[in-house]
């Protein structure tokens, strides 16, 4: 039996009516047609499906769309502001913190997460920040340097 869940998605008021078992994720894709947010390992072992529960960084893979109801949800295509990119995205374009570019939405919205909450991390706090979402092209470094720019402008 569908369930009757209302959220904020990317600053827009959602209704939609979802079988309970349905991921956020499957919810966020399938449903609302979002398919920046990726489908990895769909265990929460890889990041990939990283969005933003009221402001935390959240797996959506592993949280379901009803318990998302009364919550904000931020994607990654709700983070530019029109054609403007955000200074995250622009600071892993800069920093060449993409490649195949499959980990960047859900790292991109681990580090707005981040930086939401401390708008100066270090080093050692980015990479605590970033443990969740893995990358098989970069090697990181590239992609802490990027957030580390940030970081140094705060």
């Amino acid at each position: 039996m569908k369930r009757q869940i209302k959220l904020k998605v990317n600053g827009e008021e959602v209704e939609a009516w979802v079988d309970p078992r349905r991921t956020l994720l499957d919810f966020i894709r399938d449903d609302l047609n979002l398919t920046g947010t990726k489908k990895g390992c769909d265990l929460g072992n890889c990041g990939a499906c990283t969005v933003l529960v009221d402001r935390k960084p959240i797996n959506s893979c592993l949280m379901l769309a009803v318990e998302a109801a009364g919550s904000e949800v931020l994607t990654i295509e709700g983070l530019a502001e029109g054609t403007k990119l955000n200074p995250i995205q622009e600071a892993f374009i800069q920093h060449g913190a993409i490649q195949c570019g499959y980990c960047t939405p859900g790292m991109i919205l681990s580090a707005k997460g981040l930086l939401d909450e401390n708008p100066r991390p270090t080093e050692r706090e980015i990479r605590v920040a970033i443990s969740g979402n893995l990358c098989r092209c970069t090697g990181y470094k590239r992609i802490v340097q990027a957030i580390l720019s940030l970081s140094q402008k705060g």
